[in-house]
């Protein structure tokens, strides 16, 4: 391929749609803090956030963009090919499906307790709406699908012991897609709920003075960020190109992620990456007013910059999957804006580098904080690796490798390694596409208080 012809890959979510997005998030989340419609309660009125920007996002990708036509859903709509018994038998799967993710919750004792009494809350209130609704949705789809045999159906064919049909390598993309929804959306919206009332306990008079007004903008930002994600893991449609093409098969990948997040940060995080030393940066700088201004609004840039890595995905993010290539935004600039602000923000907040103690207590501060950058590479590398089955994102990286903003580090010995390896072998075969001939599946950390974790 001619490196300099090669053209940067269109994204899978515009970014005018994305603006759009954000913006109704914004405005609907001011308008509850003007109106109080719900009285406070944080789950109606983060349903009713979620599912105006969601409207919003969908119309516009579906009368804007028109995504609805792209060969990555899997829907062709010039097709009618209606089968009743296939499609009850695909609500058979779902509904298999989430009495699996349930028994989960009601197995593990990490979900007792009352953490996620309002996401349990948020299922109350729409899960029968979304389960009426999936019955003209699935009969509606069905009939249009290329591969109509999806997860759905083998969960279904697996449920009724008929495992002669049955293609386990879907099965299994099928189900951890929805391990990954199962997962992380009671995290973050729960986070989501959190930050809801940590916001609007605040007094706006706040904004006169940078000290305490620091702390409302960088909870809103991620209010923002975990408001985006957990509409899209609930908002997972072919109709609007959303669905997950595929889950992270590597237990390397699932490992280095899974450790940034409650439950598991808890226990790794404190016995092995501790690296806090209770001097940060607000009691460094406290008696510094400009100096302190500064070195806040450095934080809140990179937190900034983190956020827009979300919004720019519309309503397509999701850890530990593939649902479609975001290439705009500041991924325009580096495949990874996310982890690289997320990490340079960690930086300055624990401030390791500047502490009360000995030399060896800096050090061993600063070595720790390197090994969590550390797992976040290794995230990096594991989305790359399980990115690079379609060709697209391949062709996105090796853009990025020449024309980003880090394209420096393929030329310093020491950190060559960085820069994006394509897995040819994988790239030319004809089974790692956008458009895979198969049926596919439906299918961040820190130091953190749960309402900041991601």
């Amino acid at each position: 391929m001619d490196m300099e012809k090669q053209q940067l890959v269109r994204s899978a979510t515009h970014g005018g749609v994305a603006a759009l997005g954000v913006g109704t998030f914004l405005s609907t989340t001011v308008l509850l803090a003007l109106f109080h419609p719900f009285g406070g309660d944080a789950v109606k009125s983060a349903i009713l956030v979620m599912a105006s920007t969601a409207a919003v996002i969908s119309l516009a990708d579906i009368f804007w963009q028109k995504v609805h036509l792209r060969p990555s859903t899997g829907i062709d709509f010039a097709q009618d090919s209606p089968s009743w018994s296939r499609a009850i038998q695909k609500l058979f799967g779902l509904i298999v499906t989430l009495c699996l993710i349930g028994s989960l919750y009601w197995l593990f004792p990490e979900y007792h307790g009352n953490f996620y009494d309002r996401y349990y809350r948020l299922l109350q209130l729409i899960l029968p709406f979304w389960l009426v609704a999936a019955v003209p949705y699935f009969l509606f789809i069905d009939r249009k699908m290329v591969h109509p045999h999806d997860g759905y159906w083998h969960m279904a064919k697996l449920a009724l012991f008929q495992w002669n049909v049955v293609d386990g390598t879907i099965i299994r993309q099928h189900l951890l897609g929805w391990l990954i929804k199962g997962y992380f959306l009671p995290l973050m919206f729960a986070a989501m709920c959190n930050d809801i009332d940590k916001i609007s306990s605040f007094n706006v008079n706040v904004f006169g003075n940078f000290r305490e007004s620091f702390d409302l903008i960088f909870s809103s930002l991620y209010f923002i960020d975990v408001g985006l994600v957990s509409m899209g893991y609930l908002l997972s449609l072919r109709i609007t190109d959303t669905h997950f093409r595929s889950a992270e098969p590597n237990a390397l990948g699932w490992m280095v992620a899974l450790i940034c997040y409650q439950p598991f940060w808890s226990v790794f995080g404190s016995a092995y990456l501790n690296y806090g030393t209770g001097y940060t940066w607000g009691v460094w700088l406290w008696n510094s007013p400009v100096l302190y201004a500064l070195w806040g609004s450095l934080i809140l840039l990179l937190t900034g910059l983190y956020v827009w890595a979300t919004v720019i995905f519309g309503a397509r993010f999701s850890n530990l999957s593939h649902r479609g290539i975001i290439t705009n935004g500041p991924y325009r600039w580096t495949k990874h804006p996310a982890y690289l602000t997320k990490n340079l923000s960690w930086w300055m907040i624990s401030v390791p580098f500047v502490t009360q103690g000995t030399a060896g207590e800096v050090l061993n501060h600063c070595l720790l904080l390197v090994a969590l950058n550390f797992v976040y590479l290794m995230r990096a590398k594991t989305e790359e690796r399980h990115l690079s089955r379609d060709p697209l994102y391949v062709q996105y990286a090796l853009w990025i490798d020449r024309h980003g903003m880090l394209r420096f580090l393929r030329l310093v010995p020491l950190l060559s390694p960085l820069a994006y390896r394509p897995p040819i072998a994988q790239w030319l075969s004809p089974e790692w596409s956008s458009s895979p001939p198969s049926p596919e599946p439906e299918a961040r950390p820190g130091p953190r208080e749960p309402s900041l974790l991601k």
